[in-house]
């Protein structure tokens, strides 16, 4: 069995590895039997090779979630495919989910993905409720950013240090508990290991992904990427992006979705506008005590989460391969 792992904004595959080997769950799905493939977006420490471009150059970094997932996650999936000639068990959580709910509006992807468990799943923003990622919207720090010729966004820089700074004084913004503040209150993951969590993550990624991700915040629609009007009719033939039509992923294609009561950025109301769209019933999951860490670093998620979603792909047959963003 074949599975491939995606995982959230600005993190990398590393992210299914960052607790013990019975609590993380790349380790698991191996332990399992599974066929562990794990992927790392554009931008990540991990994917920084380029044929004829380096990190400097503007070009390295022109690509939202929109790349990500009809050009990427498709090479990924096709490539694993390929390669074990077998169907995927599909896993990702946040970002991963939206470039999965992207891709699978492409039948030619669905045809190779055996089931697909999506943690925190998102396809929309606009009741996105984490006080400090609102801040930011507020504040027009994409188009800031990119007008300013920033286009590697990396919170370990000094320049967005700065703006950190800025934002958590006493006058905006108490950010004493920087995760509850842009994830929700995460109930379950071991805070002792902030420090050693911190060594990996975050990850850089590009100003025009998070220009798109605040697009979907400011408009409350799931749609590429907004060049503007005249930009818009010379990258789509159309005055306004076109939206990605959930309503057209094959009902033939199981799914499994996990959210959580206190996540602050896959809200509820967005999830369930997801819903509705989707034609197929997804098998759900709901932990009203869980924020948006918890679903890939909770100490409790192997037996609250990670065993429903392998007594999922089990139901689903054994020729298949699983893989987590």
């Amino acid at each position: 069995m074949t599975c491939f792992c995606i995982p959230v904004f600005f993190r990398a595959g590393d992210a299914w590895f960052l607790n013990s080997n019975e609590q993380s769950l790349g380790f698991i799905l191996a332990d399992h039997g599974f066929d562990v493939w794990v992927g790392n977006v554009r931008g990540t420490h991990w994917s920084h090779g380029h044929t004829t471009l380096s990190v400097r150059d503007k070009d390295f970094w022109d690509w939202s979630w929109q790349e990500l997932a009809l050009y990427d996650l498709a090479e990924m999936i096709n490539f694993v495919y390929s390669t074990t000639n077998s169907k995927i068990f599909f896993v990702g959580h946040s970002q991963g989910t939206i470039m999965a709910l992207a891709a699978f509006t492409q039948p030619e992807i669905v045809d190779m993905v055996e089931a697909a468990a999506l943690l925190c799943p998102i396809s929309y923003l606009g009741h996105i409720s984490s006080q400090f990622v609102l801040r930011l919207v507020g504040m027009h720090l994409d188009q800031m950013l990119i007008a300013m010729g920033i286009h590697q966004l990396n919170f370990r820089s000094d320049f967005s240090v700065r703006i950190m700074d800025s934002i958590c004084d006493d006058e905006h913004m108490d950010c004493s508990n920087l995760l509850t503040s842009i994830t929700g209150k995460n109930c379950c993951f071991n805070r002792s290991r902030i420090d050693f969590y911190f060594e990996y993550e975050p990850h850089p990624t590009s100003s025009k992904n998070l220009k798109h991700l605040f697009q979907m915040i400011r408009k409350g629609k799931f749609a590429m990427y907004d060049y503007g009007l005249l930009g818009n009719l010379k990258q789509y033939g159309h005055i306004q992006p076109p939206t990605f039509d959930v309503t057209s992923i094959s009902e033939s294609l199981p799914l499994w979705m996990g959210y959580g009561g206190n996540d602050s950025l896959a809200d509820v109301e967005d999830f369930k506008h997801t819903l509705d769209d989707l034609k197929s019933t997804p098998e759900l999951l709901y932990l009203d005590s869980y924020g948006h860490l918890d679903f890939i670093l909770s100490m409790k998620a192997n037996e609250e989460v990670y065993s429903n979603i392998i007594k999922f792909f089990g139901s689903r047959g054994s020729r298949g391969m699983s893989t987590s963003f």
